[in-house]
């Protein structure tokens, strides 16, 4: 494949990534919450599944709700993004490092248990 005239390849993938810069991603989060359901579904319903680590993937529900709240918080309390204020920031990923807690625990015990 050749480049145009005047056009080195560094312009191009520069070009390209200003492109993907200005995509917004918002419709494919909205999006993947379809698998996840449809994974949550499924999950409750295996009986080897455990239900601690089922528990922790819907947390993981909660934790992206909460997290929607913060960010929303900290842009119009702080004019900052949710990055930029620690507490907030630090709230929501509680939630994170809980849910990922319990899918290992859960998954932990059903090994033990064999």
């Amino acid at each position: 494949m050749s480049t145009p005239v005047g056009t080195t390849a560094t312009d191009l993938l520069l070009a390209g990534l200003e492109r993907l810069a200005s995509f917004d991603p918002t419709p494919l989060f909205v999006l993947s919450l379809l698998p996840y359901l449809a994974f949550l579904w499924w999950a409750s319903r295996v009986e080897s599944f455990p239900r601690l680590a089922l528990r922790g993937f819907q947390l993981t529900l909660l934790f992206v709700a909460v997290t929607i709240a913060a960010a929303i918080v900290a842009q119009v309390r702080y004019g900052q993004l949710l990055a930029n204020v620690d507490p907030l920031h630090g709230g929501a990923e509680a939630f994170l490092t809980l849910s990922n807690l319990l899918v290992a625990l859960g998954f932990l015990a059903r090994e033990r248990r064999g």
